[in-house]
């Protein structure tokens, strides 16, 4: 079944609702094009906030909105829910897997990134990711479920398994997980339980590499450490995990021997992998891609040989073309997919005048990661230079450019009154936990 058109107008396809599918949408708004976008989820995320949505601090409404919401007032797209099986070039059509298939004349492959486990994919079943709100439910339910199963548990040493939380992966999700963590155990639940103290939870963040935050500068990454330290979280550079299972991790330091630590709650965020609709997209192109996935593009953000197909975001291996400067590659960060979206989209209409395209110019912003309460840091880039800082300011500067960045106006007002209530009680009122009977019928029937 193809999906049909009636006029002439030139059609797009854009693959993925993520922060680049949803920019290149909105810059086609009032051009003389059919846009069609696709996405596996009836809603667009907004993900540097899911962590708050596992933690317990906002609701799943919150970070979300629904795309044809979005899109109510574009009359020139039409929203499609689906999952895209395979994309034939030669016939310039995307086939969704319930059979229907979508001709092009230009196509914007925006698929996003998965988790990666580094070849050990078994871990997955022990340790979440943190990708999609199914995801935030999922650790939220471990975490929330791990105190139930402490406050229960006569067993000191399983006990203290039971509280004792595991984040794999020093990234700005793996801080901002293992922080909040951290809160949650010394402000939010103590005077909840009574034959256990939630405070005395510990939560140890791993990390292979020499710092936390990496693509900080160090002093911040520094900074960022020992805001978490102060937290109560544990940091362990330099230390590999190498086997994780249903009750533990066993983690490899750089010098002296391997050690074992129990846990009941396994958090990861230490690998990243494209969409593996990348490699089949670079299969069917001859396009090449690199070792997490990521397609290479032309400067454009077109594959070779097919410029009438552009990859974004997380999917491409993408660098940035400053005149007069060496190519840089461009990170894998939200301002960077939102920027290479509205790229695509100019150079698309560039195509249909005539003109010719442009080079992806990306332009660095700075970073930025919260540890917990009044504790965050800021490595920002302004035309004047780079200025850092980090602490409570940082803290204030990280809430209120996240409020700004959001989708749509009710969930700023939402996550604004949110966490002025958090902040002044301490509470975390979005900690529902669901589907606890289907669980425990599941593990009653692996044991028999």
């Amino acid at each position: 079944m193809a999906a049909s058109t009636n006029n002439n107008k030139p059609r797009v396809v854009i693959i993925g609702c993520g922060f680049g599918g949803l920019e290149a949408a909105r810059a086609l708004a009032r051009a003389p094009v059919d846009v069609t976008l696709v996405d596996r989820t009836n809603h667009h995320l907004f993900q540097p906030l899911l962590y708050q949505v596992a933690t317990a601090g906002l609701s799943a409404p919150a970070i979300a909105a629904p795309i044809r919401h979005l899109f109510r007032k574009q009359a020139n797209v039409t929203c499609l829910l689906g999952e895209v099986s395979a994309i034939d070039p030669g016939a310039r059509q995307v086939q969704l897997k319930d059979g229907m298939a979508l001709p092009y004349d230009h196509l914007v492959v925006a698929a996003g990134a998965t988790h990666s486990y580094f070849g050990r994919d078994e871990w997955a079943a022990f340790a979440p990711g943190l990708k999609t709100l199914d995801d935030a439910f999922e650790i939220r339910r471990r975490i929330l479920l791990a105190f139930e199963s402490a406050e229960k548990e006569s067993d000191p040493r399983a006990r203290e398994a039971c509280l004792t939380f595991v984040v794999i992966g020093g990234g700005p999700t793996g801080v901002e997980m293992a922080g909040t963590v951290a809160e949650i155990a010394c402000d939010t639940l103590p005077g909840e339980f009574r034959h256990i103290d939630p405070a005395k939870a510990q939560v140890l963040l791993i990390e292979g590499s020499p710092r936390v935050l990496l693509a900080m500068p160090e002093d911040l990454s520094l900074r960022a450490q020992r805001q978490l330290e102060r937290l109560g979280v544990q940091v362990r550079v330099n230390s590999r995990v190498t086997s994780v299972d249903a009750g533990s991790v066993e983690v490899q330091p750089e010098s002296g021997a391997a050690y074992r630590i129990a846990s009941r709650c396994i958090v990861w965020a230490a690998g990243v992998a494209a969409s593996p609709l990348g490699r089949q997209l670079a299969d069917a192109t001859g396009a090449r891609t690199d070792r997490a996935g990521r397609v290479l593009v032309e400067p454009d953000l077109t594959l070779p040989g097919h410029p009438e197909i552009s990859v974004i975001g997380d999917l491409a291996a993408a660098q940035s073309h400053v005149p007069g400067k060496e190519p840089r590659p461009v990170p894998g960060v939200s301002p960077a997919a939102k920027q290479m979206g509205r790229a695509a989209a100019a150079n698309i209409l560039r195509r249909i005048a005539g003109q010719p395209t442009r080079p992806f110019r990306y332009r660095d912003y700075g970073n930025l990661a919260t540890i917990g309460r009044n504790a965050a840091v800021v490595d920002l880039a302004w035309r004047l230079g780079r200025f850092k800082f980090s602490g409570y300011f940082a803290w204030l500067f990280w809430l209120f450019a996240h409020i700004y960045f959001l989708i749509g106006f009710r969930n700023r007002l939402v996550v604004l009154i949110d966490w002025a209530s958090a902040y002044w009680s301490r509470q975390r009122y979005a900690r529902v936990v669901t589907g606890i009977e289907q669980q425990q019928a599941k593990a009653r029937g692996a044991q028999t």
